[in-house]
């Protein structure tokens, strides 16, 4: 099987294919395989592979044979390292699989390797100091993106049809916007993060997918969502598959258009004019646009102090088990500068502070259901700004405290991490570009309604296409 061949077929289209017997799995694979070396030195987006194990049967599950990669942190998987993008965790190896890993199984996927992520994913850019940079597939010097930073470079370049992300501030919608890819961040408690952990970052953190197409993500979180024994909580079950959603007319539906973010950056003229043509765009299909200010519940920063005291508590006692597990210090020979700023500020966050936090959580959930009272869905870019050139986001980090850091991330993406505070789903949808490069729309549901985002999330790559649309770092012969 050609690279471009391969790498033209989303992953249905690839397992109908092996199922068919059209083309074998072991061609795929070695497809996949080849579009890696192709493909990957230029943007540094896969850490390691290794040959395929246990291909399923063809037909015997829905992406049988389809050849997937999983981030370096999030998901387990038995026997293989999982390294968190960090000196601390070289060479620690996972002693079982994840419940989600056991359901990439059970789904058919066949993984084939590991992608980049920053260390510990705390950054929506992935320049780690342990594996180098990621690079934009659409231009070199440009973001990835991040947490899962390498998984949308490595879906946007065609090394794979979709792969693992998972998102605690944005970090999948981040990638799907920087790379032209569409990803969903699911309702809190959709997919289990067990056994290992009951909810990640106190809630914030979901498990998800990025892919090229509307209905490989729909048929994925088909196959990964529900709850396994022990989850503290789970989202109700969908009434119908999401991939039979992504079929069906979404109807009218009232979208609040939210322009000016909460903080942080003000849109750039060219992702401004991207929002206006697609509210001009859902205009058309018929829907009822409306361009209005929403609030948060509090303060902008009461939002960042409070996120800043979830993120780097939880992350202090993570890092310090990280340690004890591989016997080496915490300092500045094992993590970078803000992750060990963060690291310590998280050990100064007092009970007090951190249940204020949750507080603080609990005010945006209620004040977001209020929203969703009034409209169906919130329109916004999902972010400021085109990717932006390595090497921004780390421009004066010796000087941040863990507060400092986290402000600097949500001023860089300020609409994507009130979803993550609320549980909401959300989605980032490539319906633009500027200057040549992608620019995602974001669009936000009420808790549990995955359902309205793929209907219109169908609707719209029906009207607005993006899958001829190729980087100039593109997996071929």
């Amino acid at each position: 099987m050609k690279i471009s061949e391969y790498a033209s077929c989303d992953a249905v289209a690839l397992a109908d294919l092996i199922a068919r017997g059209e083309v074998t799995a072991a061609e795929v694979a070695d497809a996949a395989a080849r579009a890696v070396e192709a493909v990957n030195p230029q943007i540094n987006a896969v850490v390691e592979t290794w040959p395929p194990e246990d291909t399923p049967a063809p037909g015997s599950a829905p992406l049988a044979g389809v050849p997937f990669l999983i981030k370096d942190l999030g998901v387990a998987m038995a026997g293989k390292r999982s390294e968190l993008g960090s000196r601390l965790a070289a060479g620690a190896v996972s002693p079982e699989d994840s419940y989600l890993m056991r359901r990439f199984r059970e789904a058919g996927l066949v993984t084939i390797g590991r992608t980049t992520t920053p260390e510990m994913a705390y950054s929506t850019t992935t320049e780690p100091e342990f594996y180098g940079a990621t690079r934009n597939p659409w231009s070199l010097d440009r973001s990835a993106g991040g947490s899962s930073g390498g998984s949308g470079a490595a879906v946007a370049a065609g090394i794979v049809p979709l792969a693992h992300a998972t998102d605690a501030a944005g970090s999948i919608r981040v990638p799907a916007s920087s790379n032209g890819l569409f990803g969903l961040k699911p309702t809190r408690g959709r997919v289990s993060q067990g056994p290992g952990a009951d909810e990640v970052f106190s809630g914030l953190a979901v498990q998800g997918s990025l892919s090229r197409t509307v209905r490989d993500s729909a048929v994925l979180l088909d196959l990964i969502e529900g709850p396994e024994p022990g989850d503290p909580y789970f989202a109700a079950r969908p009434d119908r598959p999401y991939a039979t959603e992504a079929q069906l007319p979404p109807g009218r539906l009232r979208i609040a258009v939210l322009r000016q973010p909460w903080g942080g950056r003000q849109p750039t003229a060219p992702v401004s004019a991207a929002l206006t043509e697609t509210m001009r765009l859902l205009d058309s299909l018929g829907h009822h646009i409306e361009e209005t200010p929403l609030g948060l519940g509090v303060s902008w920063e009461e939002f960042v102090l409070g996120n800043a005291r979830m993120w780097t508590a939880n992350l202090a006692p993570w890092i310090d088990s990280i340690a004890a597990a591989t016997g080496r210090p915490v300092d500045e020979t094992t993590l970078e500068p803000v992750t060990l700023a963060s690291y310590r500020y998280g050990h100064q966050v007092t009970a007090d502070e951190f249940v204020r936090a949750l507080t603080i959580r609990n005010q945006v959930s209620r004040t977001f259901a209020q929203h969703f009272a009034r409209y169906d869905l919130l329109l916004s870019p999902t972010l400021p700004e085109p990717p932006v050139p390595l090497g921004v986001y780390g421009e004066g980090t010796d000087q941040l405290d863990g507060l400092g850091w986290l402000a600097r991330l949500l001023d860089r993406s300020p609409y994507t991490a009130a979803a993550n505070v609320s549980g909401v789903p959300s989605m980032s949808v490539p319906l633009a570009e500027a200057e040549g490069l992608p620019v995602g729309m974001q669009f936000t549901a009420a808790f549990g309604r995955e359902d309205l985002l793929f209907r219109l999330a169908g609707q719209l790559e029906q009207a607005a296409p993006w899958t001829h649309r190729k980087p100039p770092a593109w997996a071929a012969e």
